[in-house]
């Protein structure tokens, strides 16, 4: 699943206690700085400020037991990111969750897509009908 609401399919949010939740942006910034190899780089592909992404890491590290993300400072040899161990582990397993949830919601979700107002290029109210023959649009990569 990637940024926002651009893909079809289900957005986990885990609230694990009032003010600590890990959700898709988290897990979608995380992903990005693996890509990336930087904070700058995978909040302007996300379209958030260097700030906002630099904040979302380091409240990520300071939530869980280990850092999820490493960063070193600029100079000659240039700075960057990249996922520590727990950081892999902890996106490998909110993945395969978005995976896990997707499969076991496939018959309600195809439920909820026949009830929509009006279906992607059909503009009929209530048709029920997908023109596309896929199983509801469902993205089961969960974000691959």
């Amino acid at each position: 699943m990637k940024v926002g609401n651009k893909t079809t399919g289900i957005r986990l949010r885990l609230v694990f206690e009032p003010d600590v939740a890990f959700g898709p942006g988290k897990a979608d910034l995380l992903e990005n700085i693996a890509e990336t190899g930087s904070i700058a780089a995978a909040g302007r592909r996300m379209g958030m400020s260097y700030k906002r992404a630099w904040m979302l890491a380091e409240s990520l590290n300071a939530t869980f037991h280990a850092p999820l993300v490493e960063s070193s400072r600029g100079g000659t040899q240039g700075g960057g990111a990249r996922l520590t161990e727990a950081g892999r582990k902890v996106l490998a397993l909110y993945r395969k969750l978005e995976e896990k949830a997707a499969a076991a919601g496939l018959e309600e979700i195809d439920g909820l897509r026949a009830l929509l107002l009006a279906e992607r290029g059909t503009g009929e109210r209530g048709s029920g009908e997908r023109g596309t023959g896929e199983r509801g649009g469902i993205d089961m990569s969960g974000g691959k």
